[in-house]
């Protein structure tokens, strides 16, 4: 444990604990895992729907509106999140969260009609735009520099893992079942959540610093003295007091500017990537391939390297940096999808594809863990470290909503995109979207690896470094 003192002008503390600070990101993931089921429901459940022999047999045209309409509600969601976190606390916020989610399961499990799947569907929407707002500003809150890669990623690594269980359990269990162990999720995050702290940064910018010390000895361990974390928070809370900037004016400001294209523009490209498309089609992209391999058994595959190489990620991301693990991701998935391009080109080309029937499942495989190393995680981790707290609410609200939206437009015009242009040619088109993310993330997208949020607006800024040397040119001169 080191003491304190001061070295070179900078204040040495002694070092915190940080198993309360992962005790509480795992208690919040645990409703993202509630997000992954929900979003990876339709892959076993749709087949089952459109059977001849199905309690409820339903058309393509609605199933595809089954699984965009979680989209949908998830743009509503995401839409007053910042607010409401800002008024009730981050963890009442989340809490809340709960009745949208137990609320939809329950219509599911009652359901007798397709308009009711429907309404289910909008309802857990809302509670998975919400909780995409509310987890990373959580996580991101209440963890030290030093562990927040490692934390932030923890967000990307449980959403896979409600996808694997939504895979496992949707090829074993029968819908209602599936319904309610995805139900059950939901409920145990209640149990464990309801005992975690509150955010320290909401607590001091709501005034209750005594609440705020309270919550950091549990975050920090007690021993540790949160004076100096405090006093940073308190002086970003009176920096920002009484300022509510809109979309508007953060777009005026260089600084927000800049944080606002590098976040917005990962959002972008991680779901014009098609990666939900995948997610949400993943049984009826192996049926078209005429794979060799059981369709069910491939997604369940795909899902099992996805959750691993995304707790691969949350190892790696605080040593690698968000930088390069963004531009090797979107460069190999670009690789990936042009590979999985080609061989739909041979087979719908009336071309003898047996020797390929690796392919499909090869190119998917790569695509995810490409996927879950970079532009999984690395969005929803800048999406809390480029914004400032009074920033940080509308920021995250507009970049889930936009997230959510292109959700919607991928999965709902993904089948139309098949038939209109060829899967071939749909591939492609995501292909060339990862080319140009690689580029992007080169040009635009600052590195936040081990840097306070004051490092990363003076990087946005221009840099300290930088204006030094313009007024040490300006002096010569």
């Amino acid at each position: 444990m080191e003491g304190t003192g001061m070295i070179n002008d900078a204040a040495v503390r002694q070092e915190s604990r940080k198993l309360w600070q992962y005790l509480a990101s795992i208690s919040a993931c645990i409703l993202v895992v509630g997000v992954g089921t929900a979003l990876a429901w339709t892959s076993p459940v749709l087949p089952q729907l459109y059977a001849a022999d199905s309690w409820l047999v339903i058309t393509k045209e609605q199933g595809s509106w089954i699984s965009s309409l979680l989209a949908l509600g998830a743009i509503a969601g995401a839409l007053g999140s910042g607010s409401m976190a800002d008024k009730m606390g981050r963890k009442k916020s989340l809490l809340l969260l709960s009745v949208p989610f137990l609320a939809s399961w329950g219509i599911i499990l009652v359901a007798t009609e397709v308009k009711l799947l429907y309404i289910a569907r909008f309802l857990v929407g809302i509670g998975v735009g919400a909780g995409c707002v509310l987890g990373p500003t959580y996580i991101s809150e209440i963890s030290e520099v030093s562990t927040r890669g490692t934390l932030g990623a923890l967000f990307q690594l449980f959403l896979t893992v409600g996808i694997f269980v939504a895979f496992i359990l949707g090829s074993v269990l029968n819908y209602t079942m599936l319904a309610l162990v995805c139900a059950l999720i939901v409920a145990f995050f209640l149990a464990t959540f309801y005992w975690m702290p509150e955010s320290p940064v909401w607590l001091v910018n709501q005034n209750r610093k005594q609440e705020a010390t309270s919550a950091m000895s549990v975050l920090r361990g007690e021993d540790y003295d949160p004076k100096q974390e405090l006093n940073e928070m308190q002086k970003e809370a009176e920096a920002s007091a009484g300022k509510k900037p809109s979309l508007g004016d953060m777009a005026k400001d260089p600084v927000n500017k800049k944080a606002m294209i590098a976040s917005f523009g990962m959002m972008f490209f991680q779901q014009a990537s098609g990666v939900n498309a995948v997610i949400f089609y993943t049984v009826m992209i192996f049926e078209a391939s005429g794979s060799s391999m059981a369709p069910e058994l491939a997604s369940i595959l795909v899902a099992l390297v996805q959750l691993v190489m995304s707790g691969v990620a949350a190892l790696i991301v605080d040593r690698a940096g968000r930088k390069p693990l963004l531009m090797i991701s979107t460069s190999i998935m670009s690789v990936s999808l042009i590979a999985l391009g080609y061989y739909f080109q041979q087979k719908d080309g009336g071309n003898d594809v047996s020797s390929l029937g690796w392919l499909p499942l090869a190119s998917l495989i790569v695509f995810m863990v490409a996927f879950s190393i970079g532009l999984g995680p690395v969005p929803w981790m800048l999406m809390g470290e480029l914004f400032a707290a009074e920033t940080k609410a509308v920021a995250s609200s507009v970049a889930v909503m936009l997230n959510w939206s292109l959700v919607f437009i991928v999965t709902k015009t993904f089948p139309m995109m098949n038939k209109e242009l060829g899967t071939d040619m749909t591939f492609w088109i995501f292909a060339v979207v990862m080319a140009c993310a690689t580029a992007f993330t080169h040009v635009l997208v600052p590195e936040t690896k081990g840097k306070t949020y004051q490092q990363i607006h003076d990087e946005l800024q221009g840099g300290p470094t930088v204006d030094k040397s313009v007024q040490q040119l300006k002096a010569i001169a």
